[in-house]
């Protein structure tokens, strides 16, 4: 059976690669340059993360809100609580600028007490007037302001909720920006450009404290901090993993050409997204640091066999030919695991997901073959390693480091038996604590002032994130009878009564203000109308619309009149707690509106961002089992031996349950950042497996199928390279706990810890096993022939091949 990858296919590719050195270079430095002029089609996505398929049915619904009713998060909150805001210099400050924001094209309309209008009752015309609720012309006066705060608080329920806190005295405005612009650039030019520098401009003529919130507000300086982070991980990643492969090597060249692939695959990385036209979202901002990450330890493992050969003959050129030839396959087949653990995103119905999966499986796959070409090209040009270069493969910490991990297998793997179990049990047991969580702000950066802001309107004003509720009546002008109304009324209070959300927004609400209007203003009368006093009151109404050429509530009814939409916002709670709430308004929707006369539909931003961490965690257990699968069946093609796939196994699923136990035991909850970590560490840790098991394989040939023997010498040879790939990784990962984001420094931290554990489970468990299920000696027919030949081959077999050529 002819081999994939035999030694005659890599050696080949090394004759290949250094003859023609010069093309290679030129096809390399080629292909970056086509690729970074992709880089003009890089975006950073003005859309909230979807983690939902698009044809999912929350998603559908969501649509269908959002082509009745428009882009629904165009709402900025402007608040303030200080009892200096009714005095004549800040309520004009205030007046100017809500006045400016107004002016703007961005903004389509906007609520403030400044300009405020009421409903006022004009008999002899038969209909309500708008009237302006503050007196411009007095508002030098603080006793007149005085006044008007009183009013606004105690007769002008319309407004609670929406401009003010009735309890606490803070004050809001509401800010609606143009639809259009809201999921575009433009929104980050008119909030970074406009609206922030006027808001800086009042608190520093008045010396008041002003808050800012609402989805396009978060979105935009949200996007700008990952922006700033993608930066400072790649910075901080090319610093570290450089400075631990300078000091394993202690060698400038060596470094050089390992920070130059890392920064071309980057390179490439942002070429991707460009050729394929995808936006930078939170997950693919993360890539170009995973290529740094990933690619050291390529070059640490490449550049290591490169010395390792020069080392043991002194033939500078049959060194870097067998490079290439003795890892090849090898390195190949590490790569492809360590993809396949980021490709298994590509199989889940989540655009943001497959985006990210292809795009990180694809440049680690394009980073091997970069590494694998250059390092041997380079070192061709290179003077030959100095003794002090070679020091590092005998050094005195990593010879007492493997000697300790020796000992340990060779007299106490009982203990090792002992512990591992121990961790697994306790494992379990904290896994069973993980609780989920699916909030859109919770792993926002906790110190800036726009978080803190959210935590200020959640307190005042029940939450910033919008949850919607559609009533379809079936028939035109249906939600304006008075059955229908009634029927809100009772899911409104509802919404009241549950504390995470605010206080709702309807046409019911207009209703309401029309019936204390048309009994002169008395708040005792914010009611809704009675069978006998609606056909006046709503013809009241209809009039001033009609004379003013507006709906005061247009958003909120559509242009057909079936359709009714209520507006509630929620706090920032857990996928739990939003499940309970989800119960409770549907247990009341679905009494007051029977299905066969009401269609109800629930949704929002709020809602879609839940259901869609709730997706992911439903498609955790079967994305993790395709990655085992997969990485499986690459083992079964390596070594097709079923005892060889068990034993790969087990050192690496460990670690993916000991950090599950962790996340229990430290209130680390499950969200779309932690969902992430298990797949991308199995693929991660199964390489110092393949590693492993390829020299173990080696050895038993070159011990005649002792095991012992061939299970420390692989320690020996194998522990090392091992060593140092996981110290960098486990460096490599740690970079993201720089960051500000909750969710990616979790992300960071767990895999770096997952990693550090995978290490020490495939030296000491990994061997262990493999004592413990081979005790007699071994013979060839355990080990079949492979279809994929990852074993390193012997000088002696590379000569042979050469000879008969």
């Amino acid at each position: 059976m002819i081999k994939w990858f035999s030694v005659g296919f890599w050696e080949l590719i090394a004759r290949i690669v250094l003859r023609n050195r010069i093309l290679m270079l030129s096809i390399i430095a080629v292909i970056t340059v086509l690729l970074a002029l992709q880089w003009k089609n890089i975006q950073f996505s003005f859309t909230e993360a979807n983690l939902l398929p698009d044809d999912n049915v929350v998603n559908s619904d969501y649509k269908t809100f959002l082509e009745k009713f428009g882009e629904e998060g165009n709402l900025i909150v402007v608040g303030v609580k200080d009892d200096a805001f009714f005095t004549p210099k800040a309520f004009a400050a205030w007046n100017k600028l809500m006045t400016d924001i107004k002016a703007q094209q961005e903004v389509d309309l906007v609520v403030s007490i400044n300009d405020l209008k009421q409903l006022q009752k004009n008999d002899s015309l038969e209909r309500f007037e708008l009237v302006p609720f503050v007196n411009s012309n007095k508002t030098s006066s603080k006793q007149y302001l005085n006044s008007i705060k009183k009013d606004l608080f105690e007769n002008m329920p319309f407004y609670e909720g929406l401009l003010f806190n009735k309890k606490s005295g803070s004050i809001r405005s509401a800010i609606y920006l143009d639809k259009k612009i809201v999921n575009t650039a433009r929104r980050k030019d008119y909030i970074v450009n406009d609206f922030i520098p006027k808001i800086n401009t009042f608190e520093q003529e008045t010396g008041i404290d002003l808050r800012v919130s609402g989805m396009p507000y978060i979105r935009t300086l949200n996007a700008m901090s990952i922006l700033s982070e993608i930066s400072l991980f790649i910075g901080a990643s090319l610093l570290l993993t450089s400075l631990i492969f300078f000091f394993f090597f202690r060698s400038f060249r060596a470094t050089l050409i390992a920070i130059l692939i890392v920064i071309i695959g980057v390179m490439w990385t942002f070429g991707l997204l460009g050729l394929f036209n995808y936006h930078i979202t939170v997950l693919t901002a993360l890539v170009p640091t995973l290529v740094i990450v990933i690619g050291i330890p390529n070059c640490i493992f490449l550049t290591n066999k490169y010395q390792q050969e020069y080392s043991a003959h002194g033939n500078k050129a049959k060194a870097l030919q067998r490079v290439i030839t003795k890892v090849g396959t090898a390195t190949l087949m590490t790569n492809l695991t360590t993809a396949a653990g980021f490709a298994t995103f590509i199989i889940t119905s989540s655009q943001l997901l497959k985006e990210f999966g292809i795009i990180s499986s694809l440049s680690i796959v394009s980073l091997f073959f970069l590494c694998l070409i250059v390092i041997p090209i380079y070192y061709s040009f290179q003077p030959v390693p100095k003794q002090k270069h070679l020091e590092h493969l005998n050094r005195n910490y990593t010879r007492v480091f493997i000697k300790w991990i020796e000992k340990t297998v060779k007299h106490n793997r009982r203990y090792v038996y002992i512990v591992t179990l121990i961790l697994f049990l306790v494992s379990i047991m904290g896994a069973l604590k993980i609780k989920t969580s699916g909030s859109l702000i919770e792993d926002m950066p906790k110190n800036t002032s726009f978080y803190k802001d959210i935590l200020f309107f959640e307190k005042e004003f029940e939450g910033i994130m919008p949850l919607e509720i559609t009533v379809d009546t079936k028939r035109k002008k249906g939600v304006m009878k008075l059955s229908t109304l009634s029927n809100m009324d009772e899911l409104q209070q509802t919404i009241e009564d549950i504390p995470e959300l605010s206080k709702p927004i309807s046409i019911l609400n207009l209703v309401k203000y029309s019936k204390q209007a048309y009994y002169n203003g008395n708040p005792a009368y914010y009611d809704l109308p009675t069978s006998q006093e609606q056909s006046f009151i709503l013809g009241y109404a209809k009039n001033v619309a009609a004379k003013n050429n507006e709906n005061l509530m247009k958003s909120y009814v559509d242009s057909t009149g079936q359709v009714a939409r209520i507006t509630t916002f929620m706090r920032d709670i857990g996928t739990g707690n939003m499940a309970k709430i989800e119960d409770k308004l549907w247990a009341k929707a679905n009494e007051v509106f029977p299905k066969d006369r009401y269609t109800v539909i629930m949704t929002g931003k709020a809602l879609v961002f839940e259901k869609g961490t709730q997706y992911l965690l439903d498609n955790l257990v079967s994305s993790l089992l395709f990655a085992v699968l997969l990485i499986s069946l690459l083992m079964v093609f390596m070594f097709r031996s079923f005892k060889m796939v068990v034993v790969s196994l087990i050192p690496n699923l460990l670690p993916l349950v000991i950090t599950a136990g962790l996340m229990g035991y430290f209130g680390i909850p499950l969200k779309p950042s932690t969902i992430l970590v298990f797949s991308i560490a199995f693929g991660l840790s199964v390489d110092d497996t393949i590693h492993f098991l390829a020299q173990y394989r080696q050895e038993l040939k070159h011990n005649n199928w002792k095991i012992k023997k061939s299970v420390f010498a692989t320690i020996r040879e194998s522990g090392i390279s091992m060593f140092y790939t996981s110290v960098v990784l486990f460096v490599g990962f740690s970079v993201f706990m720089l960051s500000d984001f909750g969710g990616t420094i979790a992300l960071g931290g767990l895999i770096a810890i997952t990693l550090a554990f995978g290490m020490l489970s495939n030296l000491m468990l990994l061997p262990s096993l493999v004592l413990t299920l081979n005790k007699k000696l071994a013979n060839k027919q355990d080990f079949i022939e492979p279809i994929i030949d990852i074993i390193e081959p012997s000088d002696e077999e590379i000569d042979d091949l050469e000879k008969n050529k």
